[in-house]
């Protein structure tokens, strides 16, 4: 869908920044002299694995949260997501005392589900290569009279995860490209609207999983395209098809979208841990993978990259970055 307005402006951004002062994590930007020799550019990471409930999502989902009439809100909120707006839903409702309802695939990571549900959530599943999460979800929404927040697929929700980038920009000035991770594209629409808001040349790249380029293949055709949900090692991009909303913002800002092998997934991973110290989920990790390889191409002298988040436990994350496959 192409709008004459866009469902999110810098403007946007800014007011849900200010909202979120002081509720959400201003989460660290790291440096590397070894990345930077790596990739050939000067990097500044955006620790978003930092954030409360491990990721980025909970900006976009207390954004959206908070902003629904006190009526609404007290009957509560449902969700779907493979695990990090899971786990941010869930904990934007406890904060702002109301109930979730969350629709998780069965074979959603463990501990995110089990995350989900520390924060009070209720859980209901399904089988992701066969359900209908957003029917699912919006069954229970009309049963129950609860709110839907989707996950990328909301103006606030994007403004949301914008703020992320805001905070770098803030932080390191004027950057000549910026990565982030690209699954229903709602943070690289926020983060592209507050960067190319701020600087108009700067260069967006996104990156998707090699098995999930239905992005890549969305913007290559100039509309939506759907793929059979992909199997792959990064659960927070594994979906089919771009969502409506952030599309019709990315294809007006994005630069590029370039794509990164599972192996590739882990060892980024598994250079984040050894050489910088931090803990990456496999999603978080797709921008760095880029880097590493040099899929992200010739770069300017200053970069900023998104890694969205961290939550994996021990165990998978034992196995991914050893010799198991997860």
């Amino acid at each position: 869908m192409t709008t004459t307005t866009p469902p999110v402006t810098l403007d946007d951004v800014r007011d849900a920044a200010a909202l979120l002062r002081g509720v959400v994590h201003r989460t660290p930007v790291l440096r590397s002299r070894t990345l930077d020799a790596l990739a050939g550019a000067e990097i500044h990471l955006k620790c978003e694995n930092f954030q409360r409930a491990g990721a980025f999502k909970f900006r976009g989902a207390y954004n959206a949260a908070s902003r629904l009439a006190p009526d609404q809100l007290s009957r509560g909120i449902a969700a779907y997501s493979s695990g990090n707006h899971a786990q941010a839903v869930a904990l934007a409702a406890r904060e702002l005392g109301t109930t979730a309802v969350i629709v998780m695939p069965e074979d959603a990571p463990p501990s995110k589900r089990a995350a989900t549900a520390g924060y009070g959530a209720e859980i209901v599943t399904y089988d992701r290569y066969t359900g209908d999460r957003v029917a699912i979800a919006e069954a229970l929404a009309a049963e129950r009279g609860l709110a839907v927040i989707p996950p990328y697929e909301h103006p606030h929700v994007m403004a949301g995860q914008g703020t992320a980038t805001l905070e770098l920009l803030e932080e390191t000035g004027e950057l000549g490209a910026l990565l982030t991770p690209v699954g229903g594209g709602g943070l690289m629409a926020g983060s592209a609207t507050a960067a190319k808001g701020l600087h108009p040349e700067i260069r967006m790249i996104g990156v998707e999983p090699e098995a999930g380029d239905d992005t890549k293949r969305s913007l290559e055709a100039g509309r939506r395209i759907s793929i059979p949900v992909p199997h792959t090692i990064a659960d927070g991009q594994a979906l089919h098809t771009p969502g409506e909303l952030a599309f019709s913002v990315n294809r007006r800002l994005v630069d590029d979208i370039v794509l990164v092998s599972d192996d590739e997934i882990r060892d980024a991973m598994r250079f984040a841990f050894e050489r910088l110290k931090i803990v990456v989920e496999p999603s978080g990790a797709t921008p760095l993978a880029a880097l590493l390889t040099g899929r992200a191409g010739p770069l300017p002298r200053r970069v900023g990259v998104i890694l969205s988040g961290g939550n994996i436990d021990a165990g998978r994350f034992a196995r991914l970055c050893g010799s198991g496959t997860g």
